[in-house]
């Protein structure tokens, strides 16, 4: 069955998004639109503001990408969207998965960690709920897997969609810490709890 045609931005989406960005650039820093007109060295601020700009843009759209993959979709459908070849778009964004036991000693690591996999965007918090009750916790997060680490202890975790500023001050504040690195579109949480961890069959 073939997949449907890759949606794509309408002309409007995608001025807001070039407005947004170029806005964005120019206002980093105060006084640089006004600075451009008679300071030479407002221009290599201009600079740096852009390539911060493009070094965030690129890192979202290798997580964007991370994050279509985990909703199921295909390198082929990836691909038509961003205007390449299935392979070409596989070399570009495809990443090695963790190796269980990563991160320490051979005998160790491997009792303590493991990977996750294969989750989608839709049956990832399913799995982490049940290996949380186990006392297994997000250490890190990528496409279709987590790799994750036991303690004695049961977890929970959630996931919201981007969260900074209030709203990561929010969980914070109510116990929960951040997963992992974040994974655009997701932030991940885990908090433990004070119920042992149920034992596994």
């Amino acid at each position: 069955m073939a997949e449907p045609a890759a949606p794509s931005l309408t002309d409007e989406a995608a001025s807001h998004i070039r407005e947004a960005v170029t806005t964005a650039v120019l206002t980093a820093h105060d006084g640089l639109p006004d600075a451009l007109e008679s300071d030479p060295a407002a221009h290599l601020l201009l600079v740096a503001s852009a390539r911060e700009a493009a070094d965030q843009t690129a890192a979202l759209l290798r997580s964007a990408v991370d994050g279509a993959r985990s909703a199921g979709h295909s390198w082929e459908a990836i691909g038509q969207v961003l205007g390449v070849s299935r392979q070409a778009a596989q070399q570009r964004f495809a990443a090695p998965r963790p190796v269980e036991g990563a991160g320490g000693d051979a005998g160790s690591a491997r009792a303590s960690r493991r990977v996750i996999t294969p989750v989608t965007a839709f049956t990832e918090m399913a799995a982490l709920e049940e290996a949380g009750r186990h006392g297994w916790h997000v250490v890190s997060s990528g496409t279709l897997h987590h790799l994750v680490e036991k303690s004695p202890w049961q977890w929970e975790h959630r996931r919201t969609v981007w969260s900074t500023g209030a709203r990561l001050r929010r969980m914070v504040d109510d116990g929960w810490e951040v997963a992992g690195d974040v994974s655009f579109p997701w932030t991940y949480f885990k908090r433990r709890t004070d119920r042992p961890a149920e034992p596994e069959e």
